[in-house]
């Protein structure tokens, strides 16, 4: 073995305990990244093969009633390749075992199996068959959350009429990849799902022979979506037309593009912080090794080693703590992303979902470690590597001692001897100091942002259901009744109260910006459903004018006081201009509020309903459910304290998880950055802290001199640590400010807590580790080194 190898393999023995704290942050960034990563390229895979494979459709549009005929001048329009017509209804399901009332998502497919744009993928059970009308197919997700299987039996109303449909199949659809209902941001997978049924027997139970309500294109080559999207506009505007939409705007691809974006930030800035910290620790740790071998520096030169060769030496040493812990970081982050996969498959209904093993993305961890490495090793033996023989082979010069700040103040008149010691030796060395408070602030950090998805997440759950959304259950009709028809629901059985809404599919428009989206006709004294400010403060419904989300205004960039156009999609489809009154903070969704009566003399009716908010008391729940669920005007029904547990679901297995995670190795970032910080330390001052002994100073004074000091340090980083997590956690909100739900940024206690108490006991275990390698200091031995 070369002399340099038997001096790299002692070094590393001598050092093990720094290099294997120093691996270990390595394993957690090339682990976070590797399962971040491979959880990324598996959905967008599978996202990307499934569209491609069952022909998902690239713009969408709802109508009220078309003749089939039209079907083809939509096919001739420039840039359309295929075209989908299809009758889709929303009905009242009554679901064996389930008391409330669950919503399904009617949609017609041909009697015999053909391929066609949104295709489907049988999971299991065969496919309709003309002869028998009642057979459905049922959406996977909505089965098993129901234990319903081939042969099951569900209850319906269907245009009014009470049928009975035979599940034969369970399916997917690339169009429900996320599968939600009206009135729905969260799944409730229990009580919203998508059925499919024989065109004829749908169309027929619908009054639909020969039209449809629906539509699907795919477009050729090189086709403009938005010149696309106003033709067939303009085409369905005397059926009905609710406006046209591209792929990116249907809710279940924007949902997975959404979270898809959302994985790819995570996989970016958690690998990030640990490789930093990386690059950090196998710095100092080369940086002391440096200066304790500066003689030996001196004498390999002299001897004829080059710079080149001393400088190869050390970055060997950084490479085998990285090498060290590329291996356990690449299989435990396999390991890893597939647990993170099962839970995206949980929340996304593919045909299949494999982990994606990506040589690429094990290549780019294991070039970003060896970076890393590069970077901490050039850092620290650039200047010495740089040295003449003769100049490396004399002991570094001592430090400059003189009078301070604490010293000129007279302050030190009030401390004892080993503080006075313990602050002396930090402000000899400031930067070296600062260091150690930012590598321990870094890892403080980065658990502070771990638990800040927790309590963003309840903060959103809590605005929503507590403050803005308060009723017991949302009742919504198939079509706009008269306003009378609130007195009949305030008759069903458990209602305590009831308050009416309208709701009017409309175009927002704002210079070269639009939007489409429901605005939402309130009475001013209602309390089941209420508009808040930042500030949480209910705000009161202005009786003219708008009153915007925060975020449907930035999207239409207006503000309050501006004037929009605003274009009904429905009725006579007026359009006004309509002024900005006021803007409100919500976190899921947007919306748009008004007066229900100035929404009234808008339309020009009557007052009419879309639905209706109730209270309820929960001994009269079942009686009333059974009778929603043979209500022929109601299209769905969505019970808050089941939508309540169903987000909670997902929090508890996805958020809770990731976050779990995502601590567990800032815990470990933690104690490496401590157990480093004080070992360093340790062989830095063995000379100075065994000549304290000899000359009188206790066992327990001198523990008191080297541990103060890094008492001190770990405490000053505890606040750094603290803003260090503020900061990336302001960073990332931006990062999820999303139409469907933003983050907002609030903190809880335990949020500031848990890194505190993290901190503190590795640093106590810490300190235990080293009070016992102090007791057992040789004196002779360490007082004979040339340091």
């Amino acid at each position: 073995m070369k002399p340099l190898n038997k001096i790299l393999w002692r070094d590393l023995w001598h050092l093990r305990g720094q290099v294997l704290a120093a691996a270990l942050v390595v394993a957690c960034g090339v682990m976070s990244q590797v399962s971040m990563r491979s959880a990324y390229l598996s959905l967008q895979n599978a996202q990307t093969s499934y569209y491609k494979d069952y022909r998902f459709a690239e713009v969408f549009a709802h109508l009220k009633r078309a003749p089939e005929s039209l079907a083809e001048q939509i096919r001739a329009l420039p840039g359309v390749a295929q075209v989908r017509t299809r009758v889709v209804a929303d009905v009242t399901l009554d679901v064996p075992g389930l008391a409330e009332p669950a919503s399904g998502r009617l949609v017609a497919i041909p009697e015999r199996q053909t391929a066609v744009i949104n295709d489907l993928y049988l999971r299991r059970g065969r496919y309709i068959e003309a002869a028998h009308p009642d057979e459905v197919l049922v959406s996977e997700v909505f089965a098993q959350a129901n234990k319903l299987d081939v042969g099951a039996r569900l209850g319906a109303i269907l245009n009014g009429r009470w049928r009975e449909l035979t599940v034969v199949g369970i399916a997917l659809s690339p169009e429900y990849i996320y599968e939600v209902g009206q009135g729905m941001i969260f799944p409730d997978n229990k009580r919203f799902g998508v059925l499919w049924m024989g065109r004829d027997a749908l169309a027929s139970a619908f009054n639909m022979q020969g039209a449809f309500n629906d539509v699907s294109l795919t477009l050729t080559r090189g086709a403009e979506e938005a010149d696309v999207i106003a033709r067939l506009d303009q085409l369905l505007l005397r059926y009905g037309g609710l406006s046209a939409y591209g792929r990116p705007d249907q809710l279940s691809n924007r949902f997975l593009t959404d979270e898809l974006g959302e994985i790819e930030i995570s996989a970016t800035y958690i690998p990030a912080i640990f490789l930093g910290v990386a690059v950090f620790l196998i710095y100092i740790v080369l940086s002391r090794l440096v200066v304790m071998q500066r003689t030996q520096i001196g004498l390999l030169k002299a001897f004829g080693y080059s710079n080149l060769s001393v400088g190869l030496h050390y970055l060997k040493f950084a490479l085998t703590i990285v090498l060290a812990g590329l291996l356990p970081g690449t299989l435990f982050g396999l390991y890893l992303g597939g647990k993170v996969n099962n839970i995206y498959r949980d929340y996304f209904h593919f045909p299949a979902l494999p982990l994606v093993i990506s040589p690429e993305v094990i290549t780019w961890a294991v070039l970003l470690s060896l970076l890393a490495a590069c970077a901490g090793a050039i850092a620290a033996v650039r200047r010495v590597s740089a040295l003449a023989p003769a100049e490396a082979m004399r002991p570094e010069a001592p430090a400059n001692y003189r009078a301070g700040l604490m010293e000129k103040s007279g302050a030190v008149r009030w401390l004892s001897a080993s503080v006075r010691m313990i602050l002396r030796n930090l402000s000899r060395k400031p930067w070296k100091a600062l260091l150690s408070v930012l590598g321990i602030g870094l890892a403080v950090g980065l658990m502070m942002v771990a638990r800040f998805m927790l309590d963003s997440v309840d903060h959103m759950m809590m605005v929503q259901f507590d403050l803005v959304q308060r009723d017991d259950i949302t009742v919504l009709m198939h079509d706009p009744r008269p306003a009378g028809a609130i007195y009949d629901i305030r008759q069903l059985p458990g209602v305590l109260n009831a308050e009416p809404f309208r709701a009017v599919p409309v175009r927002l428009k704002h210079g070269h910006r639009s939007k489409q989206i429901e605005v939402i006709g309130l009475s001013p004294d209602s309390g089941m459903r209420q508009i808040v400010d930042v500030k949480l403060r209910p705000i009161a419904l202005p009786p003219d004018g708008l009153l915007l989300t925060k975020k449907l205004a930035r999207v239409l960039g207006v503000t309050s006081g501006d004037t929009l156009t605003l274009e009904v999609l429905d009725g006579q489809r007026q359009v006004r201009e309509m002024t900005i009154a006021g803007l409100s903070d919500e976190f899921i969704g947007m919306g748009a509020y008004m007066d229900a009566a100035a929404l009234a003399r808008l339309l020009r009716e009557v007052n009419m309903i879309s639905g209706a908010w109730l209270h309820i008391d929960p001994a009269f729940a079942e009686p009333l459910y059974a009778r929603l669920k043979r209500m022929p005007a109601v299209s769905g029904v969505v019970v808050r304290g089941a939508m309540i547990r169903s987000v909670q679901e997902i929090v508890d297995s996805a958020f809770n998880l990731i976050s779990t995670i995502e601590m567990l190795l800032s815990t470990i970032l933690i104690g490496g950055m401590v157990y480093n910080s004080v070992r360093i330390a340790l062989s830095e001052r063995g000379n100075e802290l065994a000549s304290l002994r000899v000359l009188g100073f206790t066992q327990r004074e001198v523990v008191v001199l080297l541990l103060g000091e890094q008492a001190l340090l770990t405490l000053c980083a505890l606040p750094v640590g603290l803003l260090i997590g503020y900061g990336i956690c302001a960073a990332l909100v931006p990062a999820f400010d999303r139409e469907l739900f933003r983050l907002p940024l609030v903190f809880s206690t335990q949020t500031f807590i848990y890194p505190v108490i993290t901190t503190l006991i590795a640093a106590f275990f810490t300190a235990l580790l080293v009070a016992r390698r102090l007791n057992n200091l040789d004196l002779i031995a360490v007082l004979k080194t040339r340091e």
